[in-house]
């Protein structure tokens, strides 16, 4: 996404160990079984600011009867670069897409091509160009013409304020386009939706696009953008939404490199992509503490930014090229005859460029919050419990009939999508999560949170620095043999930091067991009665037991997650389908993204997105495949394996492939 910075005043983000090679690990056995319910008490939260988590009702939470995907972007184009293929994979199952942009897009007002590099500024009409350009990539992706005629309107939401929408549908598949067009600068050159996170008396007007609906400049305030978002989720209802990284990695860069890379001072993001996540963030919480029947069922996958610029490229040949593909018409050339005298895409990322790009952006795809979609927790019979993240609140699904029963409110939102499970003695489970305590400027709180026996407990965040906290992850725990827990979080240095629970159940203060760098999305396993934990570095697979790094010599670079099970390691290697297995036989299971382990069992995705699992040689894929979100999960049961998720709908599917075909 290609956003040229101004010459304005910096926005505040939004935004010793064994050294021998160990034995590699198997998955642990999650054996134990039991159930969450009622309502307790809770721990506070670190933060003057910063409110409880919500309480468990027991009661059924809510499900939607059908699916939509809402995405809220910085800019025209966010969604292409960053939230690909999940958006396309979304729309090819039937899932209707609505895409929300901000700003307007008008950066410097110059849409420049490779022969004229200095062509005068027009804002409006390089608007115009930008949002002609994505019409013409979801009429590709819609199966169309590129220039296929949309339905253009103004929409009054109950505020008062007009949004602009373009409409189409094909063949039972529908896109719609909201454009809010806030101006990327305010009058004095600084940039305008930060200026509007930091300042809740600042007045940024928005910008007429040339050919708009809309003909009248519009105000908002920082509070009447939250509204207007809240609006949009009352009006279209989704199911799932994509946002942008609220909380981007610390980057330290000189001055020319961070204006080279389009990033803010001291973060690996463009302000505006902060700063639109955090609005976008404040509706979702907004939205679900005030529905009035309980909060809505919806699921949220946050994604990374520019970030991409900085870690392995994670998409393998076929899943680049479709992605690319879908920028070409986004991005067009002035010799296309579009219609639309302003000009008929974003000419600066036409053709072949976003591959050629030295960011490589198009060439990632990366979770702010990664992670299996549901913790699973079978019984000695093989039943499952499943705990997930419905409308920023814990659920919990039991299995029943051959999938799930109706989800049953656990409360501690508002909740990061992901989360960790792990039995304790007398059936009982520990679940954790990493929990938005709060979201406005100034007093932005995270903080790692517990379940257990009915009660919420704030566990605190390794990093005392306010800014620093809001960099660490997703929490990830294991049980170890001796009856104690071992909660792993990535830092705000891209290392690790624990805390690990008694048998009797206190915890043990946060320990930096330092490390890294590397990427979130941990994997934390008992093998031969030890703890142990795997990340993925830029350099290596990254190596912890709990008493400090364990470094691993000669691994090839991975690209995503790491899997670990039975000694083994298994991960793909940056732009690449095949998986790769440490320490065992080479494991044809092509596809893209991490995989997961269970016993010798392995869970993946194809690159068209679909689930399959294999074992001793072969490969299983359900009869009809699930339409599933980024995370599956897999368990071993006494039953055998079994696989689950979410998909656009927010509903759980569940699969047991001893029932399906190889």
């Amino acid at each position: 996404m290609r956003e040229r910075p101004a010459p304005t005043q910096p926005a505040r983000a939004i935004g010793p160990g064994p050294s021998r090679r160990t034995a590699l690990l198997g998955a642990a056995a999650l054996t134990a079984a039991g159930t969450l319910s009622a309502c307790s008490p809770a721990a506070p939260a670190d933060g003057a600011g910063a409110s409880l988590p919500s309480p468990a009702t027991g009661r059924a939470a809510a499900q939607a009867e059908r699916a939509l995907l809402l995405q809220v972007l910085a800019h025209p184009d966010d969604d292409l670069y960053f939230m690909n293929p999940d958006t396309r994979q979304a729309l090819d199952a039937g899932t209707p897409v609505v895409c929300v942009y901000v700003t307007a897009g008008e950066a410097d007002g110059r849409n420049k091509t490779p022969a004229d590099r200095d062509p005068a500024p027009d804002k409006a009409a390089y608007s115009s160009a930008r949002h002609q350009g994505l019409r013409q990539s979801y009429a590709a992706q819609l199966g169309l013409p590129v220039f296929t005629r949309w339905t253009t309107s103004a929409a009054r939401l109950p505020s008062g304020f007009r949004v602009e929408v373009d409409s189409l549908q094909h063949q039972g598949r529908s896109a719609e386009l909201v454009h809010l067009n806030l101006g990327m600068h305010t009058p004095e050159g600084h940039m305008g939706v930060p200026a509007l996170w930091r300042d809740p008396a600042l007045r940024l007007r928005t910008l007429v696009p040339v050919g708009s609906p809309l003909r009248a400049v519009q105000t908002y305030e920082r509070e009447s953008l939250i509204g207007v978002l809240v609006e949009l989720f009352e009006r279209y209802r989704p199911t799932l939404v994509h946002t942008l990284d609220p909380d981007p990695d610390i980057q330290h860069s000189d001055r020319i490199t961070r204006i080279r890379d389009s990033e803010q001072p001291g973060y690996s993001d463009h302000a505006d992509h902060t700063a639109v996540a955090s609005f976008a963030w404040a509706a979702l919480i907004r939205w679900a503490e005030r529905a009035k029947d309980g909060p809505p069922a919806f699921a949220v996958a946050a994604f990374r930014g520019y970030y991409n610029n900085h870690w392995p490229k994670n998409l393998p040949p076929k899943v680049l090229k479709a992605k690319a593909a879908q920028l070409v018409p986004y991005g067009a050339a002035p010799d296309w005859d579009c219609g639309n005298p302003s000009g008929c895409g974003d000419y600066n990322v036409g053709g072949d460029r976003p591959l050629t790009n030295r960011k490589g952006w198009v060439r990632a795809t990366h979770y702010r919050y990664p992670g299996p979609r549901l913790a699973l927790l079978p019984n000695e019979e093989g039943r499952l419990t499943a705990y997930g993240v419905l409308g920023l609140r814990a659920v919990r699904y039991d299995e029943k009939d051959g999938g799930f029963a109706d989800p049953v409110d656990l409360g501690g939102g508002p909740l990061a999508p992901a989360l960790s499970a792990v039995p304790l003695p007398g059936g009982h489970h520990l679940v954790l999560g990493l929990r938005l305590a709060s979201v406005r400027d100034g007093d932005d709180v995270r903080e790692i949170v517990a379940l257990e026996q009915r009660v919420w407990k704030g566990l605190g965040n390794p990093e005392t620095d306010p800014d620093r906290g809001r960099r660490i992850g997703v929490p990830v725990a294991v049980a170890a043999p001796d009856g104690r827990v071992h909660l792993f979080v990535r830092n705000a240095d891209q290392g690790l930091s624990t805390r690990v629970r008694d048998r009797d159940g206190g915890w043990s203060p946060w320990r930096d067991l330092g490390g890294g760098p590397v990427q979130d999305g941990l994997t934390a396993v008992v093998h031969e009665g030890r703890v142990h934990v795997y990340a993925p570095g830029r350099d290596t697979v990254h190596h912890w037991t709990p008493e400090g790094p364990a470094p691993l010599s000669g691994l090839p670079v991975p690209g995503d997650a790491v899997a670990a099970s039975g000694g083994r390691l298994y991960y793909r290697a940056p732009a690449s389908a095949e998986l790769l297995c440490v320490g065992g036989p080479r494991v044809d299971l092509p596809g893209y993204g991490p995989v997961v382990a269970a016993g010798p069992y392995l869970l993946g995705r194809d690159a068209d997105g679909r689930v399959q699992l294999h074992r001793g040689g072969r490969t299983t894929r359900p009869g009809t495949a699930p339409v599933t979100l980024d995370g599956p999960a897999l368990a071993a049961t006494a039953r055998g394996p079994v696989a689950a998720g979410l998909s656009p709908d927010a509903r759980p599917w569940l699969w047991r492939p001893t029932q399906a075909r190889a």
